[in-house]
């Protein structure tokens, strides 16, 4: 699938690598690549984010990011939810925080990855490659682009 890729497409999974290396992370995940498109220039991808208003928000993205990471991933559709049945998410993040120390229930594992070499690609990382290619492919198009990594990715819940 890789070899479909196009310049733009295959310069957003490296920069994704890149992106977990620097987080520490143990693999390669859907977050790495949707940071690693707000980092793009001059390409479809790009440009459709930039039309978005999300070409200059790369830090809040980053933020939202981290904040539903705290949450142990809960979009803020699910905390609103659980809210309405009176469950507070903030309180038991704040309590397993106070308990367990901050991002305690991020899934964060900082300083026990890998430090160089292959990273794997995590589940939803490889759900969302599979979807650029299906979406590449419901447009009839023969190449893989950042446009279909940026479909794929929208297409799945999240933030």
């Amino acid at each position: 699938m890789f070899e479909r890729f196009t310049k733009d497409a295959r310069a957003v999974v490296k920069e994704a690598v890149r992106e977990s290396e620097e987080a520490g992370a143990s693999s390669v995940t859907a977050e790495h690549l949707l940071l690693a498109l707000l980092e793009r220039e001059g390409s479809r991808g790009s440009f459709a984010l930039g039309a978005l208003g999300l070409g200059e928000g790369r830090e809040s993205v980053r933020a939202a990011l981290g904040e539903a990471r705290r949450r142990a991933g809960l979009t803020q559709a699910e905390t609103e939810a659980l809210a309405g049945l009176g469950i507070d998410v903030s309180e038991i993040v704040a309590r397993v925080e106070d308990a367990h120390g901050v991002g305690a229930m991020s899934g964060d594992r900082r300083g026990r990855g890998r430090r160089s070499g292959h990273r794997p690609f995590a589940r939803d990382a490889k759900e969302a490659l599979t979807g650029a290619l299906r979406a590449a492919t419901a447009h009839r198009d023969r190449a893989i682009g950042d446009e279909h990594l940026l479909l794929a990715l929208t297409a799945r819940p999240g933030v």
